[in-house]
């Protein structure tokens, strides 16, 4: 009874604790259904989305984060392109973001890439079409063997 109380007080606060933009969650898993390969893959997932480093070495705090990221490109979006642009940013993140997380010998998208990304989305006049040219790029990447 006890470990079952452990468990269940565990999981509330893991979800109590989702770090992943209140809009982008409906439509991404919860961070609590995610398979990470260490608690670090975890923390710097964590950091991709919020700019927060929890105890990582080698961390800066801050600026770019996903979070941020999404909100820029819906205002650059405007409202007329929000409802396809949230969805396919938020997934987007997810998958960028599991995978650069990870050990850097094991990773397939670098701090490098994430730059390259960033820059892609930034130059796009449209939004959705930087969106989507980025996930082409980093679903290709993923798909590649571990480097």
């Amino acid at each position: 009874m006890v470990a079952a109380v452990v468990v269940l007080a565990g999981a509330s606060t893991v979800r109590a604790g989702e770090f992943v933009r209140p809009d982008c969650r409906a439509v991404v898993r919860p961070t609590d259904t995610l398979r990470f390969d260490t608690d670090e893959h975890l923390r710097w997932y964590k950091r991709f989305w919020t700019g927060t480093c929890d105890h990582l070495s080698f961390c800066f705090a801050g600026s770019p984060n996903w979070n941020d990221v999404v909100g820029k490109l819906l205002a650059k979006g405007g409202a007329a392109e929000q409802p396809l642009l949230l969805p396919k940013a938020c997934r987007l993140g997810q998958l960028i973001g599991l995978e650069w997380a990870k050990e850097k010998d094991v990773q397939k998208i670098s701090t490098k890439d994430l730059k390259r990304f960033n820059a892609m989305l930034e130059a796009a006049g449209d939004p959705l079409k930087g969106v989507e040219a980025v996930e082409a790029k980093a679903r290709a990447m993923a798909a590649q063997p571990t480097r």
